[in-house]
């Protein structure tokens, strides 16, 4: 496997140094974060207390959160099948194995490409242009978002939020009704073709390219899933990842000793969400512990016990993505370095074929 070739984005390939230089500075940028977070989390902790309630573990409860947590990426796995019905079927073992993969190389690689590498293993074992997968990518986004305002609003029934959690709730709320609404009026779009002379007045350059390969595609990916009566049976199933993720969370809770509800585990994954929504270092590391120490500390735990439950609870629900993600890896024969070259194949060959359409 070539670690040392990072999977770059479509409209990435080919950029000049300049483009690098900007690549390696987001990254470097998302390492400094991860060190900073951690130094603060780290600070003022008291080192025999957290040894002693690591030591103290009750280790049942982390062997029921494991596999709830495994759970929730098989709903997800569910849903994507559903949501890739209009370009054919696809066995849910294959689903399975490009969502591991794609968890793996987000654990591994900062920037998060493991979204850009599932999409492409779908769209290679459906034999599809890896553009087609982009909308049920999009529209997976979209339900997750939902059902976590929906969560965000269920939660905050039963536990108060600090101001400033609960702003960024609001914000984050606007931001998904707007995405709904668009999502609604592209499905109920009439989808007209537009007359040659209109496409002649689309003024040229790189935007005019990302939207005549991505954008509109995309639009009518979303519109035909959309149109589906597997749509909405994803709509439902969206709701069951968040709640197992959930469920993991409270379970380790539980096995740290920390008697605490359902509730504010819920609250404090909900700001662990939000606070790794950006993409950062691999895994989240710095960033995770840092939202999960912020959320605990918010409901009165103290900050060493916070910090070292931020640390088994990392640890736990991640070791078992490295792993399946590694076999998973190791089993199809997966070089990270062709991703890259693959995409932009399928890409230059939509745009080849955009041109010479009359």
């Amino acid at each position: 496997m070539d670690l040392e070739s990072p999977i770059l984005s479509p409209l990435e390939a080919g950029k000049p140094t300049g483009g690098r230089l900007l690549k390696f500075f987001r990254q470097a940028s998302g390492y400094i974060l991860a060190a900073a977070c951690l130094i603060w989390v780290f600070h003022d902790t008291d080192a025999d207390q957290l040894f002693r309630q690591i030591k103290d573990l009750k280790w049942v409860w982390l062997v029921i959160a494991i596999p709830v947590d495994l759970l929730a990426y098989v709903f997800q796995a569910v849903r994507w099948k559903l949501l890739l019905r209009p370009h054919g079927k696809i066995k849910i073992v294959k689903v399975i194995q490009a969502i591991y993969t794609g968890l793996f190389l987000n654990e591994i690689l900062p920037m998060r490409p493991g979204e850009l590498a599932r999409g492409y293993l779908v769209s290679r074992w459906m034999g599809i242009n890896f553009v087609s997968v982009l909308p049920s990518m999009t529209v997976e986004r979209l339900f997750d978002a939902a059902w976590l305002l929906l969560g965000i609003g269920l939660t905050t029934a039963f536990v108060k939020l600090p101001r400033d959690i609960a702003d960024s709730a609001d914000i984050l709320g606007i931001i998904v009704i707007l995405a709904l609404i668009a999502f609604a009026a592209i499905v109920l779009r009439s989808g007209k073709p537009r007359s040659p002379e209109s496409k002649s007045k689309i003024p040229g350059g790189r935007l005019s390219k990302f939207s005549n390969l991505i954008l509109k595609p995309v639009a009518l990916g979303v519109r035909e899933i959309g149109k589906t009566r597997y749509s909405y049976l994803a709509l439902l199933i969206s709701a069951f990842p968040t709640i197992c993720q959930i469920i993991a969370f409270w379970f380790v809770m539980r096995a740290f000793g920390l008697d605490l509800s359902i509730w504010i585990a819920a609250a404090t994954l909900l700001i662990v969400i939000l606070g790794t929504a950006i993409p950062n270092a691999p895994s989240n590391v710095g960033a995770y512990q840092f939202f999960t120490v912020i959320g605990l500390t918010l409901f009165g735990v103290d900050k060493t016990t916070a910090t070292g439950f931020s640390l088994v609870v990392f640890v736990v629900l991640s070791i078992p993505f490295w792993l399946i993600g590694l076999l998973i890896v190791n089993r199809t024969g997966i070089k990270f370095a062709d991703f890259k070259s693959e995409i932009s194949r399928l890409l230059k060959r939509k745009s080849e074929e955009k041109c010479t359409t009359p």
